[in-house]
């Protein structure tokens, strides 16, 4: 089960993600709507924190940090503001993660072998390429 429930989280919030991102309105302007949602954001991580840390520091929790959640914030930026601009620009909310995924699977498969030393295994060269594949197939 601990293996389970944090991607059956994630699986449930892309898609809650997804819809709402598809749905930000075409006329407001897309870094509005991303303060909007890193305002909320921030208050649910506070909530959760305090919820799940009795008697916790937030600042005791920053003075652990290093550059990686400043720059998680920058490319979470990236991230959702590139899916809303592909949303508005006309993307069916049925393709653009499929697509970004798959050549996301690429990417990350390259950074593994050169960040952490992670193996190319004739397996996962044979996966990228079904996901490639498939993406013909999608787009046909």
């Amino acid at each position: 089960m601990a293996m389970i429930w944090p991607i059956a989280l994630v699986v449930f919030s892309n898609v809650v993600y997804h819809i709402c991102a598809k749905n930000v309105p075409k006329e407001m302007d897309t870094m509005a709507s991303m303060t909007i949602v890193y305002l909320v954001g921030a208050a649910s991580a506070a909530a959760l924190f305090f919820a799940t840390n009795r008697g916790g520091s937030l600042s005791e929790e920053f003075a652990k940090m290093n550059l990686a959640p400043l720059l998680l914030g920058v490319a979470v930026v990236g991230l959702e503001g590139g899916y809303i601009y592909a949303y508005k620009n006309g993307w069916a909310v049925s393709m653009a993660a499929v697509v970004q995924s798959a050549f996301l699977s690429l990417a990350l498969l390259a950074a593994g072998a050169l960040l952490y030393n992670e193996a190319i295994t004739l397996n996962k060269v044979l996966g990228i390429c079904l996901c490639l594949v498939g993406l013909f197939f999608l787009n046909r």
